[in-house]
């Protein structure tokens, strides 16, 4: 994959596209804490991981529109949130998540009128995952469609994986999305514990193999059934490239 910029990203917060009032992102990391276990024989320091952890810190504008930046960040919410950064919009292209906590909204109005709000989400348990999109940013859906396989390269891992749904906007009964894995890009089969809960209007969720040695072939795909005319939704995947233990 060739070098790129920062632009045409997106930015979505536990079902809602803030994308266009977010100003810029000052910083998405994570990883484990850094534990000093060194012995007195030693005569450099040794270091094994401790808890994992992650943050997202963005700048947004002041948007008082329905379902925009306001009235989103401005409840200060107690409850978790699901944060989701997009490097681009592209199927296959990469995106970080995270499951974590709103800490401030903390406006800031400059001398020349210029008015922005600097907002901190810190993880809650699960540290920041990134991974790659099942979605070409956000997908459409009026009826039950299989996604398009996203070729991950790697034959298949045995390390379990993690995925998280955006579900921005919803007419029907319920919308049920999924994920499959393949071995050749033509034959499917529902991957176990894949499939997130039923949606009947805008939410997020974020759902993780149940074995931390689960399978995952080559080939990922997101597909929805159900009762409903429309389903906008995104879907970020992360397959595990080592033994991961939350």
């Amino acid at each position: 994959m060739a070098k790129s910029s920062g632009l045409g990203d997106a930015f979505f917060l536990s079902g809602y596209d803030l994308s266009g009032d977010i100003n810029s992102l000052g910083n998405i990391g994570g990883g484990p804490a850094l534990l000093d276990v060194t012995g007195i024989d030693k005569s450099a320091f040794e270091r094994i991981g401790g808890l994992r952890d992650g943050r997202m810190e963005f700048v947004s504008y002041f948007n008082t529109a329905a379902g925009q930046a306001h009235p989103r960040l401005s409840t200060l919410p107690t409850t978790d949130v699901l944060a989701t950064y997009c490097r681009g919009t592209t199927l296959g292209d990469a995106t970080a998540s995270l499951i974590s906590k709103q800490i401030n909204y903390d406006g800031t109005r400059a001398d020349d009128g210029d008015f922005k709000f600097a907002v901190q989400v810190l993880g809650n348990a699960f540290g920041l995952e990134w991974g790659i999109q099942l979605t070409a940013g956000k997908r459409t859906d009026t009826a039950a469609t299989n996604g398009t396989g996203v070729d991950q390269t790697t034959v298949s891992t045995s390390f379990g994986w993690q995925a998280s749904l955006h579900v921005f906007a919803f007419t029907g009964t319920s919308v049920t999305v999924s994920i499959e894995d393949s071995a050749d890009n033509i034959t499917f089969a529902a991957l176990s514990g894949a499939t997130f809960t039923a949606a009947t209007g805008i939410t997020s969720e974020r759902i993780a193999s149940a074995s931390p040695t689960a399978t995952v072939r080559r080939y990922v795909r997101a597909v929805t059934t159900g009762t409903f005319t429309s389903a906008t939704f995104a879907v970020a995947f992360v397959r595990n490239d080592v033994s991961t233990v939350f």
